[in-house]
């Protein structure tokens, strides 16, 4: 975890003691195969993945040497328990349907601060198979923050956890691909970040063809 990057004392004096041997066990657990580590850049960036199941936020986590700082939407934060916990690992609330800027200045400051900060392009989940249209939100922060996009695409959270259950039902495998990390240096204008949103998604959809024929 990068020395800048803040966290509360809950989660630095009791949930990062057992981070290590939790990702281990959720990684056995799940049988999480991941393909790119080699790819992940050092210090900040933005972890751009494709959304079909609440599993993909802890998947990513648990691939990762240090947490994500994840942009959720924020009726996750009135679930009883988990709302108090998603503070701690480093959940940054969304207002569904809306293009919260001041949200995005937080993630900018996080990743200006050291902070690997997570965002789904396609703002919810879609249907097994699919893929969305992207947001415009994940070309401003692209665009404005300066700082490279790592895309991913996961494989298997909807199958494991589908739209719809209340928990997930381990068996088939969950497949993590990672690329290569891409800094934007496209118009700061309307244009500039649909063009990079969609890029970002094509991104992650070329992943997704390249692990069929893999």
């Amino acid at each position: 975890m990068s020395p800048n990057c803040p966290v509360s004392s809950f989660a630095r004096f009791f949930l990062a003691p057992l981070c290590p041997t939790a990702k281990g066990l959720f990684k056995i657990f799940f049988r999480v195969e991941v393909y790119g580590l080699e790819n992940i850049p050092e210090g900040p960036c933005i972890v751009a993945s494709n959304h079909r199941s609440h599993l993909d936020p802890p998947v990513l986590n648990s691939i990762f040497p240090e947490p994500l700082r994840f942009l959720a939407k924020e009726e996750l934060f009135k679930v009883p328990i988990l709302g108090r916990l998603l503070p701690h690992m480093g959940a940054i609330p969304v207002k569904r349907g809306a293009g919260d800027v001041d949200v995005l200045h937080l993630a900018m400051e996080l990743m200006h601060m050291g902070c690997k900060v997570g965002i789904f392009p396609e703002g919810t989940r879609a249907d097994p198979g699919k893929f969305l249209r992207p947001k415009l939100g994940v070309g401003l922060l692209a665009i404005k923050s300066k700082k490279p996009v790592l895309p991913l695409y996961i494989e298997g959270t909807d199958r494991v956890m589908p739209r719809g259950s209340s928990f997930p039902k381990p068996g088939p495998p969950i497949r993590v691909y990672i690329g290569k990390a891409h800094l934007y240096t496209d118009e700061d204008s309307l244009k500039g970040y649909r063009m990079v949103a969609e890029d970002i998604m094509e991104k992650i959809r070329r992943l997704a063809e390249n692990a069929k024929g893999s």
